[in-house]
């Protein structure tokens, strides 16, 4: 499918963006949360149009041959909506961070010493399928005082363009710029190009997608690229884990989404766990419908069930998207660390177990984003760690790691206040 609107000046719309976000910059905390709390409202009153164009993305992602997995977690919207529109009233609940004092500090020589949070100014977000994170990262922004130009990808256009038009609709009518959220209306890929170069108009780019797209971001932007979500996430069940407590978790992170970044792709078992275990996952989780891809220790226990597999040399870097999942047998919590090092994405990573000395190991180092003890991966996720939404899961060390909601939507600045003050 090709919908190409006519030409887009992207530059102009940088510009337009821009001007918005200085307007954004002077509202108070009360005009923003009524213009969010409004938005919620129009998102439930125009449901039916919302899902009446979803539907649109749904039949031509199913005449492409899209994965029905993939359909159901990234693209149908009919049982996400009442979610998404939680969120955004949990947005406006939110505290406000723009204004945050973070140091307040009188110096020797009289001057006073302040460092303040303030907007970023323009987000630029390139997305593929999930129309919910056009909800998302429009109202994040927008309780930041932060502009934002969307992509989103050809699979999700008509629910993306519908969710931006009410959204718009929604600012002018409560006297904000409708520019603050502006959605690229064409799937030609050559706006995504001209949108990595526009440095003097976007602060940030946040891409979310596969390795493919942060690749590109990276390798082509000339502003600074904050990546993240792609998720080979690993649990580790230990020798004195409560099997029968830990089945429901490996299901859970597992079977619940399988195709978003926060799903376990990896389950590791410790040796002295695996013979009693690994059948009773294959029988579990088999019933779902998981397929399984074992190494040789974990062949041998369960290779016999039609339903595994060998592993593959690449099947512990793949990120599979969907009811795929890699068994490995470790020796203990070291080996189990060390394959995380060597295969993970820095993501989301969980130990089963009930001797602290290894949870303590675990959590200490191993290095991603999110570790988890006797929890699923599953809760990397803005709204379910109680910020609302989020833009983005950052794997990245600098300025934000992990799920990125408000406050990793700011940056601060110095404010320096004296009394004609002079430096000797």
């Amino acid at each position: 499918m090709e919908f190409i609107a006519e030409a887009i000046d992207m530059d102009l719309m940088g510009l337009r963006a821009q001007t918005a976000a200085a307007i954004l910059a002077r509202k108070t905390t009360a005009e923003k949360n009524a213009a969010l709390q409004a938005i919620a409202d129009a998102l439930d009153a125009n449901n039916l149009s919302i899902l009446e164009a979803n539907r649109r993305d749904l039949e031509l992602a199913a005449q492409n041959g899209v994965d029905p997995i993939w359909i159901r977690d990234r693209i149908d919207l009919e049982k996400r909506m009442a979610g998404i529109i939680a969120d955004v009233r949990k947005v406006a609940d939110l505290p406000d961070p723009v204004g945050d004092v973070l140091l307040d500090k009188n110096l020797d020589n009289g001057l006073q010493l302040v460092k303040r949070r303030t907007p970023l100014g323009v987000l630029g977000t390139i997305y593929e399928s999930r129309p919910n994170v056009t909800v998302d990262v429009s109202t994040l922004a927008l309780k930041t005082g932060n502009a934002v130009i969307l992509r989103g990808g050809s699979d999700v256009l008509y629910s993306n363009m519908e969710l931006t038009r009410v959204m718009q609709a929604v600012l002018a009518a409560h006297e904000f710029p409708a520019d603050a959220i502006q959605y690229i209306s064409s799937t030609d890929r050559r706006y995504v190009s001209e949108m990595l170069r526009l440095y003097e108009r976007i602060d940030m780019i946040i891409p979310r997608g596969g390795n493919g797209l942060h690749t590109f971001c990276r390798e082509n932007s000339s502003i600074p690229v904050i990546t993240g979500g792609i998720g080979v996430c690993h649990i580790f069940v230990d020798a004195s884990a409560q099997l029968d407590k830990a089945l429901p978790v490996l299901d859970n992170a597992k079977t619940q989404r399988p195709a978003v970044c926060n799903s376990m792709e990896t389950l590791l078992i410790h040796q002295a766990a695996a013979a009693e275990l690994l059948p009773q996952v294959v029988a579990d989780l088999g019933a779902a419908g998981v397929k399984f891809h074992a190494e040789e220790r974990a062949y041998g226990i369960v290779g016999e069930d039609e339903r595994v597999l060998r592993a593959a040399a690449d099947d512990f870097d793949t990120e599979w998207y969907n009811l795929t999942l890699n068994l490995k047998v470790v020796d203990d919590v070291d080996e189990a660390i060390a394959h995380i090092a060597r295969h993970g994405t820095q993501h989301s990573d969980s130990i089963l177990t009930e001797t602290a000395a290894n949870a303590e190991r675990f959590l200490n180092e191993v290095d991603s984003a999110a570790v988890y003890w006797n929890a699923s991966t599953r809760f990397t996720d803005g709204s379910a760690m109680g910020m609302g939404a989020e833009v983005a899961i950052s794997t990245q060390k600098l300025h934000a790691r992990g799920p990125m909601a408000l406050e990793e939507l700011t940056t601060y600045k110095w404010i320096v206040k004296g009394d004609y003050t002079t430096r000797p």
